[in-house]
Parts: structure tokens; C-alpha cells; sequence
């Protein structure tokens, strides 16, 4: 995970508010709460293969987006991430899109297999 040619981490997910969303196109429903929400994320960045980002930066007095390329499973995927952080600074709420639809839903049923057998796998159970 580089930016710029540098290792890369999202430092908003060190900093999120106790009651933060995750919303995303790969899953139904909104995640709710720290735990959750880091959770997702970080199973999300395991599963990627060779990200690359072209952007990752401030956006606005309270927004950030993040915006690369990686592989799940070998299917080129692209992803834009909005991050808005609440007036203490906070990360509030997170937005994820994958696209092309195929390495969305492909990156769906992977998140469904990590997640099989546990409470936040209703986020991809409905899964084509």
C-alpha cells in the first residue's frame, strides 16, 4: 500500500468517534461503532492486493478522500473512499466505492467469507 511511493496508512482510522458509520455499494446497511467499522476496514485492506493510490488528502475544512487501484482476487479493482470528520476532529463517517460492479460484488462474497458465522456478515449476505 504506497502513495506516492511511500507506505501508506489511513491515519483517520486511528481517530474514529464512538458512534461512526461505514457505508458502502459491496454491502447492505450501514456499519455503527468504532469496533465494527475498524473491523471492516481493516479486513477490507487484507484482502487487497497491490494498492496503489493516486490520491489520499484533505478535502474541505472536514472531509478526505482517499482514491486507488488494487487487485481482489486478480480482478483490477478501483475504490474512492469519503472520509468526514466530526467538529472534534473525528472520523464520523466513511463511504466506499468499488467499481467495476463485477470486483464489487467479487469483493462482496470475499467480505461475506470472512465474515461467515459472525453478526456483521448480514452486510453481505444478500450477495449475488
Amino acid at each position: 500500500m504506497t502513495y506516492m511511493g511511500k507506505p501508506y496508512y489511513p491515519v483517520w482510522l486511528d481517530n474514529l468517534a464512538a458512534d461512526v458509520t461505514l457505508e458502502a455499494a459491496a454491502m447492505d446497511g450501514t456499519a455503527h461503532g468504532a469496533d465494527d467499522v475498524r473491523s471492516i476496514v481493516v479486513t477490507a485492506r487484507g484482502v487487497y492486493d497491490n494498492q496503489e493510490f493516486s490520491f489520499a488528502g484533505p478535502v474541505g475544512d472536514y472531509g478526505f478522500v482517499e482514491d486507488y487501484t488494487t487487485q481482489i482476487r486478480g480482478v483490477h479493482t478501483n475504490v474512492v473512499v469519503w472520509v468526514t470528520f466530526n467538529a472534534a476532529g473525528q472520523t464520523q463517517q466513511v463511504v466506499v466505492n468499488h467499481r467495476p460492479r463485477s470486483a464489487l460484488l467479487s469483493f462482496s462474497r470475499l467480505m461475506l467469507e470472512k465474515y461467515s458465522g459472525t453478526a456483521l456478515a448480514k452486510h453481505w449476505e444478500a450477495t449475488p
